[in-house]
């Protein structure tokens, strides 16, 4: 079973991940904010940076939407569509353009079978229910091994931990596509010649500071398995 010590250690630094995880989700807000009032000269809107891009890259069929909300674009390949946000779509800034770029880079991932991205959507049925379900199914196990003192509870809040695994795994796995999708997008806009130094600066800073909320994601989610495995499963014991 897992020491005092080794317990309040991890429980220092689940603290300090959930402190780095909110001062990046405030990050990306403010920075997006920062960069949504810089203008890019080349006055093309960010729909149209991602239609560019896709074509220069020779990847065709993607529709390029508009979705409702703030800072919900994504990629969705399943119908092909690349989703912008009402405060991206139409946008020229450095902020709205560092975006679609960053979700055109998705779509050509999938479109190149960039394996990361094949692996992290085959992942996404599993890990959609594990998501929903794991921490029920942890309380659950919990509960079983200490009222009823059965060892069936051990193995319910084992599955429930294994379901948890695969949700941090998912986010693992993500870490590359994002960090790729922004190199790619970077790399399109710096070779387009459209942008000064100044606007891919504020580009990158936006696509940067939004990577830090996957890593915060993860550094929360691997010490929270660590310490349930420790805690519950170290020394193998059942009831």
């Amino acid at each position: 079973m897992i020491n005092y010590n080794a317990d309040m250690i991890l429980y220092f630094a689940l603290i300090l991940a959930l402190i780095f995880s909110i001062w990046a989700q405030l990050k990306v807000k403010t920075t997006f904010s920062k960069y949504s009032a810089v203008s890019t000269r080349a006055g093309r809107t960010a729909a149209e940076v991602a239609e560019m891009i896709l074509k220069s890259e020779g990847v065709f069929g993607v529709r390029v939407e508009r979705v409702r909300g703030s800072l919900t674009d994504h990629f969705d390949p399943r119908t092909n569509t690349l989703r912008l946000s009402e405060s991206v779509y139409s946008s020229t800034t450095a902020a709205a353009v560092g975006v679609a770029a960053h979700e055109a880079g998705h779509a050509i991932q999938h479109a190149r079978g960039y394996f990361p991205i094949k692996v992290r959507s085959a992942m996404v049925p599993a890990v959609s229910f594990a998501s929903k379900f794991c921490w029920i199914i942890i309380i659950a196990g919990i509960l079983t091994m200490s009222l009823l003192e059965s060892s069936i509870g051990y193995y319910v809040m084992l599955f429930g931990i294994g379901l948890f695994a695969v949700a941090t795994l998912f986010e693992l796995v993500t870490l590359p596509c994002e960090f790729d999708a922004s190199k790619r997008a970077m790399h399109a806009l710096g070779t387009s010649g459209w942008y000064s130094r100044e606007e891919l600066r504020g580009s990158r800073a936006v696509l940067t500071s939004a990577a830090l909320t996957y890593v915060a994601a993860l550094a929360v989610s691997a010490l929270q398995l660590i310490r349930l495995v420790l805690r519950y499963l170290g020394n193998g014991r059942r009831r």
